[in-house]
């Protein structure tokens, strides 16, 4: 494992999630909720940020790795759905639209994996509408941890047609990367 600056952020982003969660669950009167829906929210959006600073590092000072390649996505998929299941315990999603996100993960990622062991690791490469599909979840999830009212913009519905919009692309990218294995599936 090489012990760079892009991995040290995908490792950070990854210790960013018990604090993301932690914030919801602490002891009474330690937070109110709106100071609570604020750390979390900060906490979430620098752990974003990080997801897409340390690909950028990486590509930029020359320290892309085989580790960096498999941590990095990992990390993005358990901060999401951390997030995801905190965001249903506080009945700010709905459990499907959850499920919709969580399950597609799981499954384009096994099929990457068993595409790879069959030879044909681009065949399922990150496409627009899967970076569309991160950036709208990210956004939506940030407004529903926040949930307060901001500066007069109506922060819960921006979030939940965000969410909604996120699962929706979610299950478009799904069938895209889907479609595009489709030949090596029937092989």
């Amino acid at each position: 494992m090489p012990l760079n600056l892009p991995n040290l952020l995908t490792w950070l982003r990854i210790l960013f999630i018990p604090l993301v969660i932690g914030v919801f669950y602490l002891p009474g009167g330690w937070l109110t909720p709106v100071q609570a829906n604020l750390l979390a929210t900060a906490l979430f959006v620098v752990a974003a940020v990080t997801d897409w600073l340390d690909g950028y590092l990486a590509r930029k000072l020359n320290q892309t790795s085989a580790f960096g390649a498999f941590l990095d996505p990992v990390a993005d998929k358990l901060m999401v759905a951390a997030a995801l299941i905190v965001l249903v315990d506080l009945d700010r999603t709905h459990s499907v639209i959850a499920l919709i996100i969580i399950g597609r993960e799981i499954a384009i990622s096994a099929l990457r994996e068993w595409m790879a062991k069959a030879g044909k690791p681009g065949s399922v490469a990150v496409s627009l509408i899967g970076k569309l599909k991160t950036a709208f979840q990210m956004i939506a999830i940030s407004l529903l941890l926040y949930w307060e009212p901001l500066a007069g913009l109506p922060v819960q519905l921006l979030g939940h047609i965000l969410i909604n919009l996120a699962a929706l692309l979610t299950l478009v990218s799904m069938f895209y990367y889907l479609r595009m294995a489709a030949k090596t599936l029937r092989e």
